[in-house]
């Protein structure tokens, strides 16, 4: 993949034997008589490189008039650049969730793998009674009851009055008109109408849930921190490991293009980026860390275009850098200065001159440029 552009200087000293020239480019000879110093731009390795291809014996120098024309030529164009790089990615359903049991007993149901649950359903059952998939950011981490304040206590109560229970006001504490309404929905759902809501009864998850996968089998004793299961959301996602060096690829919010299965290319944003290490098989194997990147299918066509797939493998198209409306060349027209830097070979008129330019962003075989008298529409020498 590409990153920044790394410019190795060409060296000052005399002349010595040319250089090795890279498999499949010839050194362009100067119409002055020595190795005119071309430059040319080598993926290798997720880095581009610029590299000069020969060294003094009558490289330009900066404005020096050639005494012929190049072989070939280009125009400057003006254009959006955009960084783009591909990767591998998984469809599936994104990262799945551990839900451990927070209480003491045994296990007397489970779902099975695949199963939705929505707010309200019983996720699995201890001792014969349901603990109960709720929504909400914010996990349990403790019991609720008269007096308790806090967000988790607006969080139940929100699902409460979702659930079509009411007597109590939606806010952070915990009141009798909360117990009341608790009290009913203990006895709708089989549980001792205490009116409080002990921990473990209820898990709380962003929205519904797809169960990923039963680490436990009916019968098991729990106890607190107990694995039961894994969940995901029910929504489409693309998953995608990068190196610690793609980086830059990773931006939160950032637009990218996911090609599915059948060639279909669909629009989505990133919406998760973290870092995760990774341990190696051996026992002695160093781990490694890597970029996980989850896009959410969550968009009008995104959606109906995974509709129908389950776990498959996709491309993804990130985009690190644009750079809009830029005067640009072919990278191949670069040429290294003697004096330092880079110039292109202006063709005007019957003649041509070496201008230096400054330049940009380097991607799909162009380059961005900018100095004087350069502007769209003028006509620069390539190689052959």
């Amino acid at each position: 993949m590409t990153s920044e552009a790394v410019v190795e200087n060409a060296e000052r000293s005399e002349p010595g034997p040319p250089p090795e020239e890279p498999r499949g480019r010839r050194r362009r000879r100067s119409r002055r008589g020595g190795v005119l110093a071309a430059a040319a731009v080598v993926a290798a390795g997720g880095v581009a490189v610029v590299a000069t291809l020969g060294l003094g014996g009558g490289g330009p120098d900066g404005g020096a008039a050639a005494t012929g024309l190049p072989p070939n030529t280009a125009q400057v164009t003006k254009q959006t650049l955009k960084d783009t790089e591909e990767a591998d990615g998984e469809l599936g359903y994104g990262p799945a969730t551990t839900a451990s049991s927070r209480l003491r007993g045994t296990l007397t149901a489970l779902p099975e793998s695949g199963s939705t649950i929505s707010r309200g359903k019983p996720l699995y059952y201890v001792d014969d009674d349901p603990v109960v998939l709720m929504y909400g950011s914010k996990p349990a981490y403790r019991p609720m009851r008269v007096g308790t304040e806090g967000a988790d206590v607006k969080q139940l109560e929100k699902n409460l009055s979702a659930l079509g229970y009411d007597g109590f006001t939606v806010d952070d504490e915990y009141t009798s008109g909360t117990a009341a309404a608790v009290r009913e929905w203990q006895d709708d759902r089989g549980l001792p109408q205490t009116g409080s809501v002990e921990l473990g009864r209820v898990v709380f998850a962003p929205g519904a849930i797809r169960v990923d996968g039963v680490d436990a089998a009916e019968g098991d004793p729990v106890q607190p921190g107990s694995k039961v299961l894994t969940y995901t959301g029910t929504a489409k996602a693309v998953t995608v490991e990068l190196e610690t060096s793609d980086r830059r690829l990773a931006k939160k919010g950032a637009q990218v293009e996911v090609t599915l299965p059948g060639e279909r290319t669909v629009t989505a944003r990133i919406d998760e980026v973290s870092t995760v290490i990774e341990q190696g098989d051996a026992p002695d194997a160093e781990p490694t860390t890597k970029i996980e990147v989850v896009i959410w299918l969550t968009g009008e066509e995104a959606r109906k275009a995974a509709k129908d797939l389950e776990l498959a493998s996709v491309d993804v198209a990130f985009t690190a850098e644009t750079r809009e409306n830029v005067l640009t060349v072919p990278v191949t027209a670069l040429l290294a200065l003697r004096e330092g830097g880079f110039g292109v070979e202006v063709v005007s008129g019957g003649r041509s001159s070496y201008v230096p330019v400054e330049t940009g962003l380097f991607a799909g075989g162009r380059v961005e440029i900018s100095g004087a008298g350069i502007t769209e529409g003028t006509v620069v020498g390539v190689p052959k």
